[in-house]
């Protein structure tokens, strides 16, 4: 998606204070001189700051000009935070807080899931499963799909704060999705542990879908640890996700 110039100077900024060029507590220049840096006018700085306050990056007020937020401050939900964090460089802070995040939001959603789920959600869940297993198959985007089958989870629990947050996930899945992905046969090797967990969902067992989403989350984990442990490098989120090549 092309940005207009609101977006690439909120972009620009963003990436400035998450890649630390703008230090935790600093004041950031005022509007003239940003404008001139960047090519744009006033109001578009002003817009650009008014956004990033929104997430959280700067914190402004009359007469003490425009800080910078530490980074607990800021919107991990958001998911141009999350890209612009890409680009700077996961840490392993980043990736162990999504993996614990992970590991308490998913499997309470599955339970519910598998109590709650109408056949609507249960056919959704099926067809992103099936896109999963035709890019293992046939080559393409597995990534866009394992996100699908994740988020139809968190969707098939009925519970709407969890739909809203399965939006301000998506980011933070992909990441650990793209990561596991690179793995070789990383993506085959995780089908059978997918289908565990919609088959527990269909047959309406709470308790099996549980474990078996727990299984595939541990699963993750490792991948991740082996690929920070062999110091590949990690996806970056503001370019699109890999394709598989055809088995």
């Amino acid at each position: 998606m092309i940005k207009n110039v609101h977006g690439n100077t909120v972009d620009h900024l963003g990436e400035a204070i998450v890649a630390g060029r703008y230090a935790a507590g600093a004041t950031i220049p005022p509007e003239p001189l940003l404008g001139e840096e960047l090519g744009v006018s006033r109001t578009v700085i002003r817009e650009s700051v008014k956004s990033l306050v929104a997430k959280g990056l700067l914190t402004t007020g009359p007469k003490v000009g425009t800080h910078v937020m530490s980074s607990e401050n800021w919107n991990w939900f958001d998911p141009d935070v999350v890209a612009w964090q890409s680009k700077a460089g996961l840490s392993r802070e980043f990736l162990r807080d999504l993996q614990e995040l992970r590991r308490i939001v998913e499997p309470a959603a599955v339970r519910m899931a598998a109590e709650r789920a109408t056949a609507k959600d249960i056919a959704e869940i099926e067809a992103a499963f099936a896109g999963m297993r035709r890019a293992v198959e046939e080559g393409g985007d597995y990534v866009s799909y394992d996100l699908r089958f994740h988020q139809g989870l968190l969707r098939a629990c009925r519970n709407r704060m969890l739909v809203q947050m399965s939006k301000a996930l998506a980011a933070l899945l992909r990441t650990s999705f793209e990561i596991s992905t690179s793995r070789k046969d990383g993506p085959r090797n995780s089908l059978p542990l997918h289908r565990a967990v919609l088959d527990a969902v269909i047959a309406h067992n709470p308790a099996k879908a549980e474990k078996a989403i727990l299984v595939l989350i541990d699963g993750a984990r490792d991948d991740i640890e082996q690929v920070l442990a062999r110091h590949k490098r990690l996806p970056r989120l503001n370019l699109p996700a890999p394709l598989l090549k055809a088995a």
